[in-house]
């Protein structure tokens, strides 16, 4: 016998949306319990009796759970539908038999390091702004940002009525007119590394994500993507939550 558990939890657990996604759509009335509306966060499902509808399709809990590591190219958006056409992550791994999802956000003029799944609970893990994971990045700005620049962007910057939480940020290289930043944030506010660039007066030119929680993009080639290992999953799901740059080599790359 099922034990009741939360609405939005049973949804992801069903791999329609994450977790927090899953709460957006009950507070948006598109969810239904049995044959009533539910905008409830509140409430509690039996997956024994309940049937679960979203947008009139019942979900199921899926039967296989995936987790996927993507080098995201330029040019895709971090979603798994877009209401203006434009190309979506998910169309990269089209060949996977299931609904997959995008973990977390990285905007649709970045690249680099993108997890994809199913499960509800991982997504959850990685992205609720409790669990402080490390996600570390390569930016290459225009300008060469001096010693105070890096100081402050070290400390937090008000990239438009919001502070941004200390950061680990180093001067890697310089050219004649760019400089590349490596910068690693526990947190995740919208376009906030391109804010923080400016609000110190150096634009982006370039951001590459290149670690997550521990776990690196690695060699794995630009818009392929890989299955994370079972090593990778542990340190993702429960392990060091500190950005240690460890990488799985696993080399299963797809297109």
């Amino acid at each position: 016998m099922a034990r009741p558990e939360r609405l939005q939890k049973y949804i992801a657990r069903c791999g329609a949306a994450s977790r927090r996604a899953a709460e957006e759509l009950i507070l948006s009335g598109r969810v239904r319990v049995n044959k009533q509306v539910v905008t409830e966060l509140g409430t509690k499902v039996d997956s024994d009796n309940d049937k679960v509808f979203l947008d009139g399709t019942r979900l199921l809990p899926e039967k296989k759970l995936y987790y996927i590591m993507l080098n995201k190219p330029k040019g895709y958006i971090a979603t798994a539908k877009d209401e203006r056409g434009r190309s979506t992550v998910t169309e990269l791994v089209a060949d996977i038999d299931a609904r997959l999802y995008p973990v977390g956000r990285l905007d649709y003029l970045s690249e680099g390091l993108l997890f994809l799944t199913n499960d509800g609970d991982f997504a959850y893990r990685l992205t609720h702004p409790a669990q402080h994971v490390a996600k570390k990045y390569q930016v290459v700005v225009s300008g060469i940002p001096e010693f105070e620049d890096i100081k402050k962007l070290r400390a937090g910057v008000d990239i438009g009525g919001y502070v941004t939480a200390p950061a680990r940020v180093d001067l890697a290289k310089t050219e004649e007119r760019t400089a590349q930043l490596n910068i690693t944030l526990t947190e995740g506010k919208n376009r906030q590394i391109r804010k923080m660039c400016e609000a110190v007066g150096f634009p982006v030119l370039r951001l590459k994500r290149v670690s997550v929680g521990g776990v690196a993009l690695g060699n794995l080639p630009l818009g392929k993507w890989r299955h994370l290992t079972e090593a990778e999953q542990k340190l993702l799901c429960g392990g060091d939550k500190n950005d240690n740059d460890k990488n799985g080599r696993r080399q299963n790359r797809h297109s």
